[in-house]
């Protein structure tokens, strides 16, 4: 192999062990991929090396421990790319924007352009939360073919007394988010709060969310499709800036 046609395979391979969740056998991966095993074998042993990929006890191949450090700076970089489409949506709403990503079970918030007016809602950068009651979280499961798998290992809990907690009536609410293409929070994780979501697309691959929130009479007030179509722009410009095809 050529060395840009290695280092294009060795992506692959990483790419198809995120697919399968971080974990995978090597016919799990010559699947994905469609490589020969010799080929898989001689990448995975130099990715082994490197610590990008570890080997389990079960002989299986999982996502080793060096992504880390390249992922928290990548995640840094997504960070400051979004702040002026974030500041875009805070001018179209009027109310403080998020950018968050699904990092395992967990929605992560990782970048934010927060609201001019004086009673303003955050959600900390770095924050890590359940995705079953917010709605960025939504609009990132409704892209997932395992979000059953998702909301069963969360369990659903309770936030407040409008949390959806049944993963048939989520796998529902799912279902209406991919029909209108934005998900709501009617103060399913902070009482008096309401959100809305849109995804945030690499191609066809969700990759992030971005939401806006703030307290419930002025987020009612808004003209909400017009609102999730504005944002939908926004987050279509972004992904095109963060798309590798750009």
């Amino acid at each position: 192999m050529s060395t840009v046609q290695s280092v294009d395979r060795a992506l692959d391979v990483l790419e198809a062990l995120a697919d399968q969740g971080g974990e995978a056998g090597l016919s799990e991966i010559a699947a994905r991929t469609g490589l020969p095993y010799g080929t898989i074998h001689r990448l995975l042993q130099a990715l082994l090396s490197r610590g990008y990929v570890r080997q389990e006890s079960d002989r299986r191949y999982a996502l080793g421990g060096a992504l880390v450090r390249l992922g928290g700076a990548a995640e840094r970089m997504v960070g400051v790319w979004a702040q002026p489409y974030l500041e875009r949506m805070v001018a179209l709403s009027g109310e403080t924007a998020n950018l968050a990503v699904l990092e395992g079970d967990f929605v992560v918030y990782v970048a934010q352009a927060a609201s001019p007016r004086r009673l303003r809602l955050f959600a900390e950068v770095g924050r890590r939360v359940l995705p079953h009651s917010t709605a960025v979280g939504k609009v990132l499961l409704a892209d997932r073919p395992d979000a059953a798998d998702i909301l069963a290992r969360t369990g659903l809990p309770r936030r407040t007394e409008h949390t959806i907690t049944t993963v048939e009536a989520m796998l529902a609410e799912l279902d209406a988010v991919r029909s209108r293409g934005y998900a709501m929070d009617f103060g399913e994780e902070e009482l008096g709060v309401h959100c809305l979501a849109v995804p945030v697309r690499d191609g066809g691959r969700v990759i992030a969310g971005m939401s806006i929130s703030g307290p419930v009479e002025r987020i009612e007030a808004l003209d909400r499709e017009e609102l999730a179509e504005g944002m939908r722009k926004i987050a279509a410009d972004f992904g095109q800036d963060v798309s590798p095809s750009r």
